[in-house]
């Protein structure tokens, strides 16, 4: 009797912990995202591109989410993928790489859709823009670009990404500390990485202006030259001279994040605002920031909304202020 009775208790721990098991991997399941689509609005190479891929590889290391895509879809500052990820019907998560280039990008193009119609998820980092010159080039310091300007202001070609976004912003900037009209700068605006490194490389542009890390192998492999970088002191392990080190007061930095879709639902909000909290909480997360010299700028999803509430305003006052839209 007491043999059976130990053969029962047997069974119902072994029943017991099975179930237990069961339910910790039913929970381990629901909490991940399946089928994660992530849209870069540009093309590869690029800010927005690199940040997709970072949170693709440390989202599926952590096994907060599967199946995870990266697509691009490239052009008007990050517009277009705006319009496609508003409009777009699908029954996966989808979420959208984003930043302050797209905000002013929507006011210069005059895009019909904006970021009323998409939700804020999280803001993630920040990056400081530095210009870059080909090595080849006569041009060594800030002062010499400025001298350039100064004396003919459509001969210095400035390259960047889209119209209306953080570099050209910083451009108008800094011709406003040095007494010239943003309205004379020669902009050329890219649509992304890609093509605005082949547009510097191949001599196209006088000066190309970007994050630092998206121009870290031409500068280490000796095809480009820093010459200034928007950070209020200079980077680690960095030679590069700041703006303020060279007469021009101005710190700037370049923030980036991510978007659900409009309509997403308030208990689908909640996982993925969780996921990204629990992302960019992780050491894998960290040492990318790290790695790429990206400042931990991290607001889960109300807070990135006031945060972008208030950044809309400034971006729109700054652009009309500098001329750069009427």
């Amino acid at each position: 009797m007491r043999h059976a009775n130990f053969r029962t208790l047997r069974h119902a721990f072994t029943a017991a912990a099975v179930a237990g098991a069961l339910a910790l991997g039913a929970s381990h399941a629901s909490a991940q995202v399946k089928g994660l689509e992530l849209i870069a609005p540009a093309s590869p190479g690029g800010g927005w591109d690199q940040h997709a891929r970072a949170v693709q590889q440390v989202l599926q290391k952590l096994d907060l989410a599967t199946g995870i895509q990266v697509v691009n879809i490239p052009g008007a500052g990050g517009t277009i993928g705006l319009a496609q990820f508003v409009t777009a019907k699908k029954r996966s998560p989808s979420l959208l790489v984003g930043g302050q280039i797209m905000v002013g990008a929507i006011v210069t193009n005059k895009s019909p859709v904006t970021l009323d119609q998409v939700t804020p998820l999280a803001r993630l980092t920040g990056e400081y823009t530095a210009i870059v010159v080909p090595t080849d080039s006569p041009i060594t310091s800030l002062q010499d670009i400025l001298a350039k300007f100064k004396a003919d202001p459509g001969s210095v070609s400035w390259g960047g990404g889209s119209a209306g976004g953080s570099d050209q912003i910083l451009a108008g900037l800094i011709a406003k500390k040095v007494d010239i009209d943003p309205a004379k700068i020669n902009y050329v605006a890219t649509a992304g990485g890609g093509e605005l490194m082949s547009s510097i490389l191949g001599g196209h542009i006088t000066l190309a202006m970007g994050g630092y890390n998206e121009f870290a192998p031409q500068i280490e492999g000796g095809k480009l030259r820093a010459v200034a970088v928007s950070s209020p002191e200079r980077l680690p392990g960095v030679q590069t001279p700041t703006l303020k080190e060279q007469g021009v007061d101005i710190e700037f930095v370049n923030w980036r994040g991510v978007f659900a879709q409009g309509a997403v639902k308030a208990s689908d909000k909640k996982q993925l605002d969780e996921m990204m909290g629990k992302m960019a909480a992780s050491p894998e997360w960290k040492e990318i920031l790290k790695q790429r010299g990206w400042i931990d700028q991290y607001q889960p999803a109300d807070e990135f909304a006031a945060f972008l509430k208030n950044e809309r305003s400034q971006i729109e006052v700054t652009l009309t202020d500098l001329g750069l839209v009427k």
